[in-house]
């Protein structure tokens, strides 16, 4: 993901600053760390407390230690802290992992985002965030700006290290695809490819964007919002059942992203039926739960 930066202004988000890997020598850590085990796939559990009961509270009461307060705008404190307390507490994140194509169809564009996720489905929606403004976009956000299309591929643990290869900072014009090894497939209805290896991709077209100014800064455009409609869906036969509408998680195997340089797979899952107030408070002791206000 390449940018054009002003060299004027300050480097809060610059790569450096931000310092994702806490490894002076990562090799050597992950060296020390058990391997991978490929044998342990998804599987059902059972909840945390499956005799839970309404107006129960948490079933691991929390230790008797204060919150502190963080105020985002406090002087003295840079951006990049923010940056780095949100991505580690808004977890886990889907990934969205962006296919774009230049204007001119000269150079094409791989991206990872950790801003990214599904927003509405009456129509398709879903949106992407990308750091820094009009004035000094990324590859991606040039790309769909230009021709107002994307595809949206899920990452699964399976390619997770080619997916994460293309967030190297390649100069413009230089595709991340090649780096990766990953195999482009034509679309059908926006011309990006989508990613082959991938379970799930959707293909998509820009709705609307808008810019974000910096509350520390004040005039500096920090980041773009998009919002792109999606238009065709591709789902590996295997993952799909009959009816084209769920999705099976042991094949999609999917990856999230937590702080830092730090990604979780999914290999346990377990299942809460979604109460229906009608139903439950047919128990006289939940119906007396039904009140305008907790008691603070």
């Amino acid at each position: 993901m390449s940018t054009t930066k002003d060299p004027s202004e300050p480097k809060l988000d610059a790569e450096s600053t931000i310092q994702r890997n806490p490894h002076k020598d990562f090799k050597s850590v992950e060296a020390s760390r058990p391997p991978f085990n490929p044998t342990s796939h998804l599987h059902f559990i059972q909840a945390p407390q499956p005799n839970w009961t309404p107006g129960s509270g948490p079933n691991n009461p929390p230790p008797s230690i204060p919150h502190r307060e963080i105020d985002p705008f406090a002087e003295g404190r840079p951006p990049v802290h923010n940056y780095k307390l949100l991505i580690s507490g808004i977890v886990p994140r889907p990934v969205g992992f962006v296919s774009t194509i230049s204007a001119d169809g000269q150079s094409t564009n791989l991206a990872p985002f950790s801003y990214f996720n599904l927003i509405a489905h009456d129509p398709p929606l879903f949106i992407l965030g990308f750091s820094g403004g009009y004035n000094r976009p990324k590859d991606t956000l040039t790309n769909l700006l230009a021709t107002k299309e994307c595809v949206l591929n899920i990452i699964s643990e399976d390619f997770i290290e080619a997916a994460n290869y293309t967030s190297i900072n390649t100069p413009a014009g230089i595709s991340e695809w090649t780096f990766s090894g990953l195999t482009p497939e034509k679309s059908t209805v926006v011309r990006p490819d989508r990613v082959k290896e991938a379970v799930f991709s959707i293909e998509a077209k820009l709705v609307e964007t808008r810019e974000w100014e910096s509350k520390v800064v004040p005039g500096k455009k920090t980041g773009v919002l998009g919002i792109v409609e999606g238009v065709r869906f591709w789902v590996r036969e295997d993952a799909i059942d009959e009816q084209g509408v769920l999705i099976d998680p042991k094949v999609l195997k999917p990856i999230s992203r937590l702080g830092g340089i730090t990604f979780g797979r999914t290999t346990e899952v377990f299942e809460i039926p979604r109460p229906v107030y009608e139903e439950v408070t047919l128990d006289p002791q939940v119906a007396q739960l039904a009140k305008p206000k907790a008691d603070g």
